[in-house]
């Protein structure tokens, strides 16, 4: 077997099981759904958004936004004449340098606004259960490989990366329930369903905290680790109240255009679409 065929093979499994694993959230979801449907009552709306949303992205994901993530690192590859081989080692290492750019990933997209306006929709549900993982934008996908160029230069296999990448987005499924209490020595290394509520708490104390895609490491040691220790309240501090799917993908980014638009100078303009969500220009008395 050739070095080539090998390497396919390689990923090819990779792929296979991670499609594995998704199929086992995914039927966990539907019947978490059900029981909770039939049995707590839970109203239908937030879910039903939860799912036309992931058909989207699942449409956009496979097609363009997929191409545009494998030939956006394959360019910067082009450019790179080092690599790492991709054996065991790597694999895990990838893991790892991966969840430490998510992070990154992740935290300005909470201190972004344009960046806020994707990432937001995850979080604009008032509740939180496992369906509330397949409440994500379908404009994030496009721009997200540009946070994973570094590994390219670096010398990780772009395919490497791609695996990588979707096995830290898979794993969060999990982690968003409320079924799963406190879990001891876990909750100060990996992303737990309790470091994950509090993540989307809009609680003054939970506000902008546990980034972490595996590991919560990164937070502890970049200063937004938070532990549960309040009832979380779910959603955004700007709530949509809406469960029409292109209304909660599109509604910050209209709510930038006309805070743009209105804004008196190009500074305040740019701080409107760049700096951190929630800013305001603040309007200056005219002298008496």
């Amino acid at each position: 077997m050739n070095e080539i065929e090998s390497r396919f093979n390689s990923y090819a499994e990779a792929f296979g099981l991670i499609e594995i694993i998704s199929l086992v959230f995914y039927g966990a979801i539907v019947l978490e759904t059900l029981w909770d449907i039939a049995i707590n009552h839970r109203k239908k709306g937030e879910t039903f958004a939860n799912f036309l949303i992931e058909i989207g992205n699942t449409l956009l994901e496979r097609t363009i936004f997929g191409v545009i993530f494998v030939a956006g690192l394959l360019f910067v590859e082009s450019f790179i004449t080092w690599r790492i081989p991709v054996e065991w080692w790597s694999w895990v290492l990838a893991i790892i340098v991966t969840d430490f750019l998510y992070y990154w990933e992740h935290r300005w997209e909470h201190e972004v606004r344009v960046l806020w306006a994707g990432h937001g929709v995850h979080h604009s549900s008032p509740e939180f259960n496992l369906s509330t993982s397949m409440r994500l934008s379908w404009v994030e996908s496009s721009y997200s490989w540009i946070f994973f160029v570094p590994m390219v230069v670096f010398g990780f296999d772009v395919v490497q990366i791609l695996v990588s990448f979707l096995a830290v987005l898979i794993y969060q499924t999990w982690i968003h329930t409320e079924r799963i209490g406190t879990l001891g020595w876990l909750d100060k290394v990996f992303n737990t369903p309790s470091i994950h509520r509090v993540h989307h708490g809009t609680n003054a104390k939970y506000l902008d905290k546990n980034y972490g895609g595996f590991f919560i490491i990164w937070d502890r040691l970049f200063g937004t680790y938070q532990a549960e220790e309040e009832t979380v309240i779910y959603g955004v501090l700007d709530p949509v109240n809406s469960i029409n799917p292109v209304k909660i993908n599109f509604i910050e980014y209209f709510k930038i255009g006309v805070d743009a638009a209105r804004s008196r100078s190009l500074s305040d303009a740019f701080r409107y679409i760049f700096g951190r969500p929630g800013w305001t220009a603040k309007t200056k008395k005219k002298p008496s």
